[in-house]
């Protein structure tokens, strides 16, 4: 008996020494996993219907104010950004005034918060998107909002809206990860409607870009790469041609 006893929590141990084991194997696995939701959910934040390949709400949000600029503009105003803004600080941020001020707060105070507690939110009357996304996209977008978000403060001036990178090395990286679509002018590909020279008069959007990638098109996301590369690239992005 006091054999098979200790026969049986040698096997026990060996069971937890595995599971430990087993865990360091599968962590660095998970926290990939974890920054491609984050992605993917920086992009429906962007434009969520444009990533699931759907067609936007014929009818415009209901929490979107009446009276403000986009308020028939369904396309618009379905955007997680159109109201809580690229900074993700609403009314406390870059959409303090100007057409796209709403007078809604962001998602800032939601940073590190419970993810279901976020996807109930996302599903309650106020924002209305039950039904509109699976369970995968609520994750997604529940992770981006949990942890995702950038204090863009410490990257971009909010008066002069300058980065605070160093353009000499940010054209490095944008003429190695960027121009190959982008031209090293920026102004490619021919449809893109603002040169990246003239979209770094809203330089958040444009990090936001960079980090999460833009919807329904090939851009990767550099969020798993130092932020310095990416405050490096927008540097260099305030230095090129604003006209095509």
């Amino acid at each position: 008996m006091k054999t098979g006893t200790n026969h049986r929590f040698t096997i026990t141990g060996m069971g937890v020494l595995l599971a430990v084991a087993l865990s360091f194997m599968i962590a660095p696995l998970s926290a990939a996993e974890l920054e491609s939701s984050i992605a993917r959910g920086g992009q429906l934040y962007d434009k969520w219907y444009a990533v699931i390949d759907t067609d936007a709400p014929k009818a415009s949000h209901p929490a979107y104010p009446a009276d403000k600029k986009y308020a028939k503009k369904a396309k618009s105003n379905w955007r997680c950004k159109e109201c809580h803004g690229w900074d993700y600080r609403g009314v406390d941020g870059a959409y303090a005034s100007g057409k796209h001020n709403t007078g809604i707060k962001g998602i800032n105070g939601m940073a590190g918060a419970d993810t279901n507690a976020i996807i109930n939110v996302l599903q309650d009357q106020t924002h209305d998107y039950a039904g509109k996304m699976d369970a995968a996209d609520f994750t997604d977008l529940a992770n981006f909002v949990s942890r995702g978000q950038e204090n863009m403060d410490q990257y971009i001036d909010r008066a002069s809206k300058s980065s605070k990178g160093n353009a000499v090395k940010g054209e490095v990286y944008f003429n190695t990860l960027c121009a190959q679509c982008h031209g090293k002018n920026g102004d490619q590909p021919k449809d893109m409607k603002k040169t990246l020279g003239k979209q770094m008069s809203n330089p958040w959007e444009v990090m936001h870009k960079i980090l999460n990638g833009q919807p329904d098109e090939q851009m990767p996301s550099l969020r798993a790469l130092d932020r310095q590369i990416t405050i490096d690239i927008l540097a260099h992005l305030a230095t090129l041609p604003k006209k095509k």
